[in-house]
């Protein structure tokens, strides 16, 4: 029996490459998509089993990612899974004071480049009848960070566009569903400074940061075949600090 394939957005980063591990010991051949080489990530993929590919692709150029996901389709026979996982935080400072070039970045790649993602993913999707799509907001996009609006809106509109499609595929026989990490030990998270991660870890009932790991495991379950009948859900992971 062949192994399914899972295309992993962001993978050279926390989440995206400890998702690409999880999904490589559940039976899953990998992709792995990122704007630079995760080969860094496709060794440990291999280490757990999995075949892995890597893909230098750019989010933003919805052209290019139509182009290299059919393409990618055709040449497996067909992606089973996407997880779209990258993303980029942008500096913490006050709204007012962000450049017109940082707020069109952080929503260019965030919001704009996951559309780009899920857009290419249903048309493969769609056709065959069958797929799990996994997005990754933030529970920021639930309740926003001072500091963080640009990417807090991003990630918000992420969650209403996991929504949103979900009602379009679900007839179609595509699952997406939407998970909602807190504060995550990665570089991303590290790089904002002491001060903004005791912020989040203040606010979190469980008194600390997630690991990747925990994020992944939470969508290896919404890509696996035991997921049937959830879809335009939103799976929060945030060590209890969401209220909703």
């Amino acid at each position: 029996m062949s192994r399914p394939t899972a295309l992993v957005t962001g993978a050279a980063g926390g989440i995206g490459g400890a998702t690409a591990c999880r999904l490589a010991a559940e039976g899953f051949d990998l992709l792995l998509a990122d704007r630079a080489e995760a080969s860094a990530i496709e060794a440990s993929v291999r280490e757990f089993g999995g075949r892995a590919r890597c893909v230098v692709l750019d989010v933003q150029d919805a052209a290019h990612v139509t182009r290299t996901l059919g393409e990618l389709d055709r040449r497996v026979g067909g992606v089973d899974a996407v997880v779209c996982s990258h993303g980029i935080g942008g500096r913490i400072a006050p709204f007012a004071e962000f450049t017109d070039e940082e707020f069109r970045e952080i929503v260019s790649v965030n919001l704009i480049g996951v559309g780009n993602v899920l857009r290419a993913a249903a048309a493969v999707m769609a056709p065959r009848g069958s797929g799990r799509i996994v997005t990754v907001s933030s529970v920021a996009g639930k309740e926003g960070n001072p500091g963080s609006v640009a990417y807090s809106a991003s990630k918000a509109g992420v969650i209403g566009m996991t929504k949103s499609l979900a009602r379009e595929l679900g007839p179609k026989g595509v699952l997406i569903n939407c998970v909602t990490p807190g504060a995550t030990d990665t570089p991303l998270v590290r790089g904002h400074g002491g001060q903004n991660v005791s912020y989040v870890v203040d606010r979190t009932p469980l008194g600390r940061m997630a690991q990747p790991e925990e994020v992944a495991a939470a969508i290896a379950w919404l890509v696996s075949e035991d997921c049937t009948f959830t879809s335009g859900a939103v799976l929060d992971v945030s060590g209890g600090r969401a209220s909703y």
